[in-house]
């Protein structure tokens, strides 16, 4: 048989007939239950469907369910009623005809099967009673040669229709010992066999799995993935008749090849109900989830109540599985082309020893291994099982099946990195190291104490009461990201907890608390922690160390006493400083700017700055000069002298700054160009100011206390004319474009009140809704922009005729749109010159027409 006829179940899909909600198509490797999008998880994601798997190996990835297991072991029987079919149909015009060789080949390429519904009418003792339904019909169209053609034609013409009495039809597997895999019944059947003729097929098949052991070996080497391809052959003596003339009893042998990317998959699951609570007797769990999964296929049957067993892995590979549950499905309905629910119901009891110790050579157990990948987000492999103890109404043939196979269940993992909502140490206690200690002494190091508090999110799937009695860590210390160094809390620290339920929306949480006592914290880096230091004489508010911990929790359960490890932990330790500044409240504001000088490669400039000074203190400060950083380049410096502070609010301080980018090289130069070009752009922009060695001259020790200090600051709005809030950043204000002189003109705002700018040359593009192009400019002749509000020339413009954005300069002809520009400029400002770049958004553009 050909490629296509060989997987029958499947030709609907390919053909695109049948099934419409995948708009992608469906090939024969597409499972027999997948995903469907339209359904929500559990997790509250939404998974895509898979349609088309390129191995057997992708499939062994994909998560199965619990209940895809018992419904693949009997998948088999619905795939042999199908095949069958096919042959049945081939054969029986392959042996009515005196030129069998080329009928032979026309039925081959003609025949076209359609299955259009398979249902399980009954489940039986030693198998299954299924109800097909299909088409059948032979298509010379789809044959090539145009002699067999022609011979196919005219002897199905002749012919006109074929019976076939009641036949029974055993396959088997020849590369596996050729060992039966199943027989199937079949009623007598009567097919038209004229070019174009469709016969419809509905009848009731009898359908029996053959060898168990054989149908394991099958099932483990699919799971496994190395069934690259499985060969199938149907045997039986078929009786013929054409109307009332018997064409006698012939013994047929049909072969079907199934490529590995042919074979169905496991169908993909969406889980949309997990819960687990405690169970009514002393030391159970109980487990209620619900899944659901898409059947691609005009499938329908009821699948009983089944019983399973939860297993996890040993200490090694050799180990035996675990089992730590049972569970047991809820009946399951099948119906074509449509979402398919289970409800499966677990109860896990006292959980065995060889879970919870502790492996050889190891510190972990089975049961710490499995919740690390869960709580780090990985798939915790389960591996499920049919129940040694089946319900008594399960069929033994179903029960054979099911426990002899054992198939692995990626459980989707949950990432707990926001599992700690807070974490915090009050009353916190810092004891400095005793300076006459040996260096590798505890004394030597500075010891904490305090209470800490943590707030963790319970995740809303556990119902089951919980407690949690110590807890130990050991945790990295760090300032602005980068490690101080290690609170040492290794000893397990006595604890209590208390379960709050949460409000609205908010899932439960508990709150733990702990009080350590001097716990040591050993320095691993003396800069960061002299940044610290330096924080408390100079902040006026307490300062965050961040701590990154992976906590051990001991929790008391109805299982018992459990051991979470690593559970990772964030938070923060507030420390309060000396009641001195707070440099990140300056608040610095902008005003007037005036160029005192300048070169090719640096500007000098005068600004009057108004900050805020939060703390309660005056100074006055003779001399300071302070580097101006950005992306760890040095872009300049900044000078204050003869200056008053005072509380409060501070206006009209003179500051001086001098922008010299080149002397960092030609890196420097680029940051400091996208810097300012980003700022004329209108970007939140930062920059970095950072005292050096020579920050306060004469002062050698202050300085170097100051050198390891710098602050980050917003670059502040410039004050343009005609907006005294300071918060349009738009330096072009407003745009007219000439249709018909093919010119535009701009509104000019220059922040400068006693310098002229000019600009030697312009390359702009203007875009209508941020992506369409207006046009082009391109100018190349200086003009000037003056203090305060101006207007450029009149610029050409290069119009991109037939784009979306010209027709909407067109359209506007006599009104206004708004219109995006990118553009590249040469600006020349006193001797300094530099090329920026500029993108402005939503300028307002009047069209004229002339």
């Amino acid at each position: 048989m050909s490629g296509d006829e060989a997987s029958p179940l499947l030709s609907s899909a390919r053909k695109g007939k049948g099934n419409d909600r995948d708009p992608r198509g469906s090939g024969e490797s597409t499972p027999l239950l997948s995903n469907t999008s339209a359904t929500p998880g559990y997790d509250g994601d939404v998974a895509e469907p898979e349609v088309d798997q390129a191995s057997i190996q992708s499939r062994h990835s994909h998560a199965p369910s619990t209940h895809s297991t018992k419904k693949k072991a009997r998948r088999w029987p619905s795939f042999i009623a199908m095949g069958i079919l096919g042959c049945v149909a081939i054969a029986i015009i392959i042996l009515a005809f005196i030129v069998p060789d080329a009928v032979q080949e026309y039925a081959q390429q003609a025949a076209v099967i359609e299955p259009t519904s398979l249902s399980i009418d009954s489940i039986t003792t030693d198998g299954v009673r299924a109800r097909i339904q299909a088409n059948f019909r032979l298509d010379g169209s789809r044959v090539k040669n145009d002699y067999v053609r022609r011979i196919g034609k005219a002897s199905t013409w002749v012919a006109n229709q074929l019976g076939s009495e009641k036949a029974e039809i055993d396959v088997y597997v020849p590369d596996y010992a050729n060992i039966l895999l199943g027989s199937a019944v079949i009623p007598p059947l009567v097919v038209s066999i004229r070019d174009g003729v469709t016969t419809h097929f509905d009848f009731v098949a009898d359908i029996r799995p053959g060898n168990a052991d054989g149908m394991r070996m099958i099932a483990n080497d699919w799971l496994d993935g190395r069934l690259d391809k499985l060969l199938l052959n149907g045997k039986t003596d078929l009786s013929l008749k054409s109307g009332v003339i018997p064409l006698g009893t012939h013994a047929i042998s049909e072969t079907l090849l199934f490529e590995a990317n042919k074979i169905p998959a496991i169908p993909k699951y969406n889980i949309t109900r997990f819960n687990v609570e405690d169970g009514p007797l002393k030391g159970s769990m109980l487990v209620d989830m619900s899944l659901v999964a898409f059947n691609e296929y005009p499938i329908e049957l009821n699948i009983p109540e089944l019983a399973f067993e939860i297993m996890v892995p040993g200490c090694a590979n050799t180990d035996p599985f675990i089992v730590i549950a049972e569970a047991s499905t809820g009946e399951i309905h099948v119906k074509p082309l449509t979402d398919v629910s289970a409800n499966i119901y677990g109860v896990i009891n006292k959980l065995p020893d060889t879970f919870t110790r502790v492996c050889p050579d190891s510190s972990s157990s089975p049961l710490d291994m499995l919740l690390k990948q869960y709580m780090h987000g990985e798939p915790a492999t389960l591996f499920v099982r049919g129940s040694s103890r089946p319900d008594g109404d399960t069929p033994k043939w179903i029960a054979d099946i099911l426990a002899s196979v054992t198939v692995p269940v990626p459980f989707p993992g949950r990432t707990f990195d926001g599992l700690i909502r807070d974490f915090s140490l009050t009353d916190v206690h810092f004891t400095l190291p005793d300076p006459f200690a040996d260096p590798n002494d505890p004394a030597a190091s500075p010891k904490v104490s305090g209470n800490i508090l943590v707030t963790a999110s319970i995740p809303s799937e556990m119902n089951f009461g919980i407690n949690v009695t110590r807890v130990r860590a050991t945790a990295d210390v760090l300032y602005r990201n980068k490690k101080m160094g290690e609170l040492n809390l290794r000893k397990w620290q006595h604890a209590n907890s208390t379960r709050t339920e949460g409000e609205g929306s908010d899932g439960p949480s508990l709150k733990i608390q702990s009080r350590i006592i001097e716990a040591p914290l050993e320095i691993t880096d003396s800069d960061v922690f002299s940044d610290v230091v330096q924080a408390l004489l100079f902040g006026n508010k307490p300062i965050q160390l961040d701590v990154q911990a992976l906590v051990d929790v001991k929790v008391e359960t109805s299982l018992g006493e459990l051991i979470l490890k690593e559970v990772p932990a964030e938070g923060k330790i507030p420390v309060k400083p000396l009641p001195k500044g707070a440099i990140g409240n300056i608040d610095p504001k902008v005003g007037s700017i005036r160029v005192v000088d300048s070169s090719t490669d640096s500007i000098t400039l005068q600004a009057l700055v108004n900050i805020t000074n939060p703390t309660p203190y005056t100074a006055h400060v003779p001399f300071v000069n302070v580097h101006l950083v950005a992306n760890g380049s040095v872009l300049g410096d900044g000078t204050i002298q003869n200056v008053e502070i005072e509380t409060g609010n501070n206006t009209n301080l003179l500051v001086t700054a001098k922008w010299n980018p080149t002397d960092g090289g030609p890196q420097s130069r680029k940051i400091g160009r996208d810097l300012i070009s980003q700022y004329l752009s209108g970007f939140n922009t930062s920059i970095t100011v950072k005292p050096h060695l020579n920050s306060i001259p004469g002062q050698p020790l202050l300085c170097r206390a100051l050198s390891r200090f710098n602050a980050t600051f917003t670059v502040p709005h410039l004050s343009l004319p005609g907006d005294p809030s300071g918060e349009n950043s738009h330096f072009i204000r407003d745009a007219t474009f000439h249709f018909l002189s093919s010119t535009a003109t701009f509104t000019l705002v220059s922040p400068l009140q006693f310098n002229t700018l000019y600009l030697d040359f312009v390359n702009a593009t203007a875009l209508y809704n941020h992506s369409e192009p207006v046009g082009r400019i391109l100018y190349d002749l200086p003009f000037a922009a003056p203090p305060g509000i101006s207007h450029t020339p009149r610029l050409p413009v290069e119009w991109s005729i037939g784009s979306v954005g010209y027709d909407a300069v067109r359209n506007a002809i006599g009104g206004k749109l708004k219109l995006d520009a990118h553009a590249i400029v040469d600006a020349r400002l006193g001797n300094w010159k530099e090329t920026f770049w500029y993108q402005g958004k939503g300028i307002g553009a009047t069209v004229r027409l002339t």
